[in-house]
């Protein structure tokens, strides 16, 4: 294949696009496109240096956020001053300018956005892409290095976790609880804290789309997480438990006037009985003198 000619991802896929491009050590960038969607990938001697990717890319602020690395204030000062700019400062430039963050910080991040990116393009089956020698990203992208191979192992392995995930939770929208030791069986489940607290969210009210936008991590970890713990017989699919918002009004104005029928029948009843012990201390009283 001439890495000059444009070709379709159905014929070669993106793990042999990137190998071959590898193997022979070249540097350029790779554009693909499926659809509406463009991503392009920066080699230099064969590794991939960077990564851009306009509806695929994951917010840079928002990663900084999720790893304790930035203050929600923080980021949305950050984010106006970038408006007020009208977007001719990059965002990472502004927060450490700010120092809000270290450099050292933005560059892991950076590393783990392009990381996603890529992870992400490996699930596309089709699509065309082209290979432009020697043109690179600008001096101001923040660069890395990574191995085609890493990237492909990782990825593939991300995406066989996600097969798997999507086998085991067909439905997102279904409930799921805690299940019961079987038979006094004592469980001894050694979990970690990603799992502690995916677990934590799995209460028989959520649904997995609505742990999903709970969960601290990402949305793909968290399916696959939550894949695991249902594989491990763990968490068992049930009923949405009915809590007391989900009475219904008619019947929760019919309990309430039940309610007050019977406490003005206990208040009539003791002020009966109320009534008799003041007719007996007053003849006990009128008695005694």
């Amino acid at each position: 294949m001439d890495l000059d000619l444009q070709g379709n991802i159905e014929k070669f896929t993106l793990p042999e696009i990137f190998q071959l491009i590898a193997v022979s050590r070249k540097s350029g960038t790779l554009g693909i496109q499926k659809d509406d969607s463009i991503v392009m990938i920066y080699f230099k001697s064969g590794d991939i240096i960077y990564g851009y990717g306009p509806r695929q890319t994951f917010h840079l602020g928002q990663l900084l956020k999720e790893r304790g690395k930035l203050s929600a204030a923080q980021l949305e000062e950050a984010v106006n001053t970038q408006a007020r700019t009208q977007n001719s400062k990059r965002l990472g430039e502004i927060l450490i300018q700010k120092k809000f963050i270290e450099r050292a910080d933005l560059d892991t991040v950076v590393r783990e956005q392009i990381e996603e990116l890529l992870y992400s393009l490996l699930a596309w089956q089709t699509g065309s892409f082209k290979f432009y020698e020697n043109q690179f990203p600008t001096d101001e992208e923040i660069t890395v290095n990574l191995s085609v191979e890493n990237v492909i192992m990782e990825g593939l392995r991300r995406l066989d976790e996600m097969n798997m995930a999507k086998e085991t939770l067909p439905d997102l929208e279904r409930v799921y609880s805690i299940s019961a030791s079987q038979a006094d069986r004592t469980r001894a489940v050694t979990l970690k804290a990603p799992e502690w607290n995916i677990m934590a969210l799995v209460n028989g009210q959520r649904s997995l789309e609505e742990i999903c936008r709970l969960s601290s991590l990402d949305r793909n970890e968290t399916l696959v997480k939550l894949a695991q713990l249902k594989l491990a017989g763990i968490i068992t699919q049930t009923e949405k438990k009915a809590t007391a918002a989900a009475v219904p009004s008619a019947e929760l104005t019919g309990m309430v006037n039940r309610l007050s029928e019977l406490f003005e029948d206990y208040l009539t009843r003791k002020e009966s009985r109320l009534g008799k012990r003041r007719d007996v201390t007053r003849t006990f009283v009128e008695e005694t003198n």
